[in-house]
């Protein structure tokens, strides 16, 4: 067994990349994160999901590509240049809304709504709003953060505020989590 991709990557994946690198945006979900998102959206068919941090699109793509047909995915970002690279590639695909909002004023706005499936790849919903994300989270729902382990674009002192998530992701009675050293560290949960 190798950590090799073996899957095929989704359709729209491989030009979101060019446009991604030619953006010089650096904050990406790496490959395997992404074949595990895809993995995972497959878990939950006729699912809610939702996805904050759309940036370019590229683990939306992978997202997409894991949900049946009957499942729906909102995907939130506050930076219109990325997320325009995103609305370019994947905006045909009816299952998916992309939108243009600041997280917490979306997250404050919609706390009503609830999801089978989060992928939290942003401070809200990670650092900042983590209750609330997680009450607006199904019972059986996934959980899951990413660039929990070190990475060469965490500014100074960013390396606290992940030990102190774990933490507080630990210390929860309504969630099962496992963490994974693995890629850039993924954490997976389940709320019970």
């Amino acid at each position: 067994m190798t950590q090799e991709i073996n899957n095929p990557l989704p359709g729209a994946f491989e030009a979101i990349d060019l446009a991604t690198k030619a953006s010089g945006f650096t904050m990406a979900s790496d490959v395997q994160t992404c074949s595990l998102l895809k993995t995972l959206a497959a878990s939950k068919p006729g699912g809610k999901f939702l996805e904050l941090g759309t940036g370019t699109g590229l683990s939306t793509s992978w997202i997409l590509a894991g949900m049946d047909r009957n499942s729906t995915l909102i995907s939130i970002d506050n930076d219109e240049k990325f997320l325009d690279i995103a609305e370019a590639h994947l905006s045909q695909d009816t299952r998916l809304a992309l939108v243009l909002a600041d997280g917490e004023d979306w997250v404050e706005s919609n706390r009503e709504m609830k999801f089978d499936y989060i992928f939290a790849d942003t401070w809200h919903g990670k650092y900042l709003l983590l209750d609330e994300v997680l009450e607006m989270l199904n019972k059986g729902g996934l959980y899951i953060i990413d660039d929990m382990l070190p990475q060469p674009n965490w500014p100074e002192g960013h390396d606290r505020k992940a030990i102190n998530l774990i933490k507080d992701l630990e210390a929860r009675k309504d969630l099962v989590l496992t963490k994974q050293v693995w890629a850039t560290g993924i954490v997976i949960a389940v709320k019970v």
